[in-house]
């Protein structure tokens, strides 16, 4: 599987990561244990060398999940990247990136994922009530102890990324971006590539709409995160599956592949990229084969922007999915 460096850390990871949010079950309509531990080991034998998770992904679920699956030998095969930065309260989030939380929390996510450092250790989200100086010192000196190996940011814009670069050892960003979800080609995407910062793209297949599995009349259980989200619904949700299908029919006549791999190869394609895969099942690895050994040409390119140009004339943002930016007035430090 093809390699990537993060940032100038000395880590090197495949350029598919396995995303484990839906792993954690919360906004998921919950998770199988077993099947997200033979998915976690399945994606590491096909190659998979990083696995993103988070804290808050099913409030520390996902975490001790992946923990479960790496024991016994395979913790050394992998990159973990994990994340700081979100507290929750009666499980509902809110942003805290204060230097007391980040220090006391730490201990959490080490005991969670069975390791006694974490590779990638990243800010979730801007607490944009704390000085992003003060987060950024705060994992400096994780870096320094060593309980950490680099430093990444998530859904950090570039000013506050140049802020946090001023104090802290930056490797790595997360945004989200996907065929459908550009917006990070007018600054992320470019900044990213001037500072040497490699791009962990999560939601790369959208929320499973690039999966080339939902139709139109798709119903989605009760406490899935698609059931609130834009994409998803009505007329809007239809357009969308429109786009699947001309791209489905473009992947398949022009490359002999799935919309799947169209999607995460197209990511893997547009910089210093990693697609996050968010499979839960070892089933949902299989297109994995189709990804390795080609590219997407320039006119080809060219035909999917026209394509998303005639069926989604008014593209959706994934905005919908940022916590509150303000904490809680009561607050109780929950770290799990």
């Amino acid at each position: 599987m093809e390699q990537i460096s993060i940032g100038n850390s000395g880590l090197t990871t495949s350029r598919v990561g396995l995303g484990t949010w839906a792993i954690g079950g919360w906004m998921w309509g919950g998770t199988d244990e077993a099947q997200s531990i033979a998915t976690i080991r399945a994606a590491v034998e096909q190659g998979i060398t990083l696995i993103d998770t988070a804290p808050v992904y099913g409030f520390g679920r996902s975490e001790e999940i992946v923990g479960k699956a790496l024991a016994g030998g395979l913790r050394d095969s992998v990159t973990i990247a994990t994340k700081v930065g979100i507290a929750w309260r009666d499980g509902e989030p809110y942003r805290d990136g204060r230097r007391q939380r980040i220090v006391e929390e730490i201990e959490a996510p080490l005991r969670r994922l069975r390791t006694d450092v974490i590779d990638l250790y990243q800010v979730h989200w801007p607490d944009l009530q704390t000085p992003l100086e003060e987060t950024a010192r705060a994992l400096e000196d994780l870096l320094r102890q060593g309980k950490i190996r680099a430093i990444g940011v998530s859904n950090f814009s570039p000013r506050q990324m140049e802020s946090f670069r001023a104090v802290a050892t930056l490797g790595a960003v997360q945004p989200p971006y996907n065929l459908f979800e550009r917006q990070i080609e007018a600054d992320v995407l470019p900044y990213a590539a001037a500072s040497g910062l490699t791009v962990l793209s999560y939601g790369a297949l959208c929320r499973g709409l690039l999966s080339g599995r939902m139709r139109a009349d798709t119903i989605f259980d009760e406490g899935d995160l698609r059931r609130v989200d834009p994409k998803f619904q009505g007329a809007r949700f239809r357009r969308y599956i429109a786009a699947v299908g001309q791209l489905a029919a473009l992947a398949r006549g022009r490359f002999g592949r799935s919309v799947l791999a169209l999607a995460v190869r197209w990511v893997l394609d547009q910089g210093p990229t990693i697609a996050l895969w968010g499979a839960r099942s070892p089933e949902q690895l299989h297109a994995i084969r189709e990804i390795e050994g080609w590219r997407i040409d320039d006119a080809t390119k060219r035909e999917i922007d026209s394509i998303l140009q005639r069926c989604i004339p008014d593209p959706v943002s994934p905005a919908f999915m940022a916590p509150p930016e303000v904490r809680p007035r009561q607050q109780e430090l929950a770290v799990g």
